[in-house]
């Protein structure tokens, strides 16, 4: 009988779901049950509850001296998300949230992801860590069905900052990304982090700001398409996708999801680090009133961080991070300067920060007054 799920797959130039993942399995899903188990019986286990971005689960900067095997669990939810004022997306989501949560481990820890495919999903999903080592990012390793779960296991080799998105083979592999299924994981090195002199570097919260670009359908009248559910809006979401010209370019799932009530908030002489990824589109931070102190614009701690930025680059694909001690109090807006996309897409979040205004950093000399524009403000002509 062809289902609505062999339906979509069929849209996608794929036959079946059945089809789909045999083709997955024959090309891409690898047996690893020849190769002897790694002995890591006697590593301690502990567990980390992923929480919510911006907000990352409480993690320490320098880490003890023996690696760890760091467990966490992965539930993906496939939901109805407003990006907008009547914008809605079907969104594919690890965790629930748009994007998926922050990870936080040392190098040589070991990674220990369970992760669950709700009985109630209509697509296989999977998951490509940037920052594992073969099998496709643990991809091949991880593909589920609906009602299905998988643990996978990857060693981490290496310090940074790292994309993690779905990725189960062909077609779907953009649009479940661009769907809202990517987040990131930092490796931080095990004597926590380091500045451009080799000293080390310690911040006092830490934020994760997850771009996303969104490709929302309209109808003849102009007005955003609404759909039952994910399998229904795949072939007008393809068609928009195709033309490489996001709706919506969002911080965290929506327009505004980090202003006004929902702004983040820090204080005077704190060092916040700014973990930033995107993982379709270039994109570029920047701290309006602030600066990136030191920038790791690739996200990779071995490398030496950058200093006194403005803005910074983070590629497609990867995630970078930035830190920045605040020495004024106000309202920071967090940018990605493309301004359109910034100020009429949705890429902006602000910061709160609290404390005492210096005047020796910043000062309003002269208020604004009227002036007589007959004799002042102007200079000679050539």
């Amino acid at each position: 009988m062809l289902t609505r799920r062999a339906a979509l797959m069929g849209a996608a130039g794929i036959a079946a779901l059945p089809v789909l993942a045999k083709a997955a399995k024959a090309e891409e899903i690898m047996d690893t049950s020849m190769a002897p188990p790694a002995d890591l019986s006697s590593l301690k286990r502990i567990k980390r509850k992923l929480v919510r971005p911006p907000m990352v689960h409480e993690h320490e900067q320098e880490a003890p001296a023996e690696p760890r095997i760091v467990e966490f669990e992965m539930q993906i939810v496939e939901k109805e998300i407003e990006v907008d004022d009547g914008a809605y997306l079907q969104a594919m989501t690890f965790n629930g949230s748009v994007p998926g949560p922050m990870m936080v481990v040392h190098e040589g820890d070991y990674v220990e992801l369970t992760l669950f495919n709700s009985p109630e999903n209509m697509m296989q999903h999977n998951i490509d860590f940037h920052s594992a080592t073969g099998a496709l990012g643990g991809g091949s390793l991880t593909l589920v069905n609906p009602g299905e779960k998988t643990t996978l296991r990857f060693k981490a080799t290496r310090p940074g900052t790292f994309v993690y998105h779905c990725a189960p083979g062909g077609p779907m592999i953009p649009w479940h990304v661009v769907s809202g299924m990517s987040g990131c994981i930092m490796v931080l090195p095990r004597g926590g982090l380091t500045d451009h002199k080799g000293d080390p570097v310690r911040y006092d919260r830490v934020f994760y700001i997850g771009e996303n670009d969104f490709y929302i359908p309209k109808d003849e009248n102009g007005d955003y398409k609404r759909f039952e559910d994910v399998a229904e809006s795949y072939p007008d979401t393809l068609e928009v996708m195709n033309g490489l010209i996001p709706s919506h370019v969002v911080f965290n799932g929506k327009v505004g999801s980090l202003t006004g009530d929902n702004a983040l908030h820090a204080a005077q002489g704190e060092k916040v680090l700014f973990v930033h990824s995107q993982a379709n589109r270039d994109t570029r931070p920047h701290l309006i009133g602030g600066h990136g102190d030191l920038v790791w614009e690739r996200g990779k701690f071995n490398n030496t961080p950058q200093r006194d930025l403005e803005t910074w680059f983070i590629a497609g694909g990867s995630a970078g991070a930035a830190l920045y001690e605040f020495l004024q109090p106000g309202v920071y807006a967090y940018v990605n300067h493309n301004l359109i996309e910034a100020v009429n897409l949705g890429a902006t979040a602000h910061v709160v920060v609290e404390g005492n205004w210096n005047n020796d950093l910043m000062e309003q000399v002269q208020a604004p007054v009227e002036y007589n524009a007959a004799y002042e403000g102007k200079t000679a002509l050539p």
